[in-house]
């Protein structure tokens, strides 16, 4: 991130990817651990996609143009899409790797943020950054079960 706007443009874009990632594992996941899978990636897509709406907004009521194409969400991300025929644990494992980035990247945004001045965005970044971090040590937890 080199600067706020663009920042926050990369965050959304790896909201989409994920976004799309969550729901490509929530279809396609498979075995003993189908329904708990199934239902924590519903939950999951529901959250990104209300800080997909939130960042944009918020970017609009700054005077800043946020990305709105897939084809600047694939340029811009820098977590990559879902991979066909993963297992359940690996797909455990791309979800929490994903957040792990964005947690770093939202850590980033908060600094420029704060450092722009821009309070509500910084509150709104501090925000998601809270409930990843929460959603990280929920699928830490899940993992050390056998999957």
């Amino acid at each position: 991130m080199t600067d706020l706007r663009n920042g926050l443009n990369q965050l959304l874009a790896n909201l989409n990817v994920m976004y799309t990632k969550l729901h490509n594992y929530h279809w396609f996941v498979t075995g003993e651990h189908f329904f708990e899978l199934h239902k924590a990636s519903e939950e999951l897509y529901g959250e990104v996609a209300t800080y997909i709406d939130e960042v944009a907004e918020k970017m609009l009521a700054c005077k800043m143009v946020p990305a709105a194409t897939m084809k600047e969400y694939l340029q811009l991300a820098s977590i990559e899409e879902a991979k066909n025929g993963l297992s359940a644990g690996e797909m455990v494992q791309s979800v929490s790797n994903d957040l792990t980035k964005l947690i770093d990247d939202l850590k980033i945004g908060i600094e420029l943020a704060d450092q722009e001045k821009h309070i509500c965005i910084s509150n709104l970044l501090q925000d998601i950054l809270c409930d990843f971090e929460m959603e990280l040590w929920k699928l830490s937890a899940y993992s050390q079960k056998s999957i």
